[in-house]
């Protein structure tokens, strides 16, 4: 899935404003300059888009578990390593750390979009990618978990 959708979808779901964007991604220690921060909010083809790279959105998605849930103490930020993929499995592991959600409120909230799953199909989404029962995250599963965000009430 395309980080600038994510982006936008979360925005919209969470209904984030401008200077709350900013103030996330100030959260993960980034500053972002707003022009840029609209530049990766636009549509792909739209004029100005610029993509959101996987630095980037990781950025956001610690300044989310921060604002959402505070600051660790102690704990430095692991970010990206040089040529590091940010995967679905990991945008839906912080979503999920930053929203306090169990394994229920993923059911439930994907459930809002019309899309069923498992309790053993979702435990299988947070394993770490070297166990045998690791399942990759796949793009329809995430975009109708953003759905079912925006659903909420």
């Amino acid at each position: 899935m395309i980080h600038n959708d994510i982006l936008r979808r979360l925005r919209y779901a969470l209904n984030l404003n401008d200077a709350q964007m900013i103030e996330i991604f100030a959260l993960s220690d980034y500053e972002i300059e707003k022009s840029y921060m609209l530049s990766i909010m636009l549509k792909e083809g739209e004029e100005g888009f610029l993509p959101c790279r996987d630095a980037v959105l990781e950025l956001f998605l610690d300044g989310l578990i921060i604002k959402m849930r505070g600051k660790q103490e102690g704990k430095e930020r692991q970010g990206l390593k040089p040529g590091e993929r940010l995967s679905n499995n990991d945008i839906l592991r912080k979503l999920r750390i930053a929203l306090n959600m169990r394994e229920d409120d993923l059911i439930a909230t994907l459930k809002l979009a019309d899309f069923n799953v498992g309790r053993s199909e979702l435990s299988a989404l947070f394993r770490k990618s070297t166990h045998r029962n690791y399942v990759e995250c796949g793009d329809q599963l995430l975009r109708n978990f953003l759905n079912g965000l925006s659903k909420r009430p």
